[in-house]
């Protein structure tokens, strides 16, 4: 059992480094990345292990860099162009334009309407 604990340890730290090196500027702090992706391996080997007991060391250690494949993948952010790009967008947006005249003071000029969130009768 320890050298399938250390296995898996050692799948996630090779997955984690090979994160860190491929998309630095995409994940966030690299300890975090380091410390997740072992955690994360060895989860998933214990689950394996406990799911279909001993004697199963290639599917546990391919369940384990699984999990830790999918949990390193939550850690990834946008690419720092793409973001760019959207606060662009946001910026050169015009402003709402005023309404050319008001009809009276007191009336106020009723919203378009929008469907319901719930799907359902109001």
């Amino acid at each position: 059992m320890i050298w399938e604990a250390l296995g898996s340890a050692a799948i996630g730290l090779a997955l984690a480094l090979a994160a860190t090196r491929r998309f630095p500027e995409r994940l966030p702090d690299r300890r975090l990345v380091l410390a997740t992706g072992p955690v994360a391996a060895l989860v998933g080997g214990l689950i394996t292990r406990i799911v279909l007991g001993s004697g199963h060391l290639p599917v546990a250690l391919c369940v384990a860099l699984g999990v830790s494949a999918a949990l390193l993948s939550l850690l990834l952010r946008d690419a720092p162009e793409r973001r760019q790009w959207r606060r662009d967008t946001l910026r050169t947006t015009p402003a709402p334009r005023s309404a050319p005249f008001a009809p009276e003071a007191g009336l106020r000029r009723q919203a378009p309407a929008r469907p319901s969130a719930s799907y359902g009768p109001r």
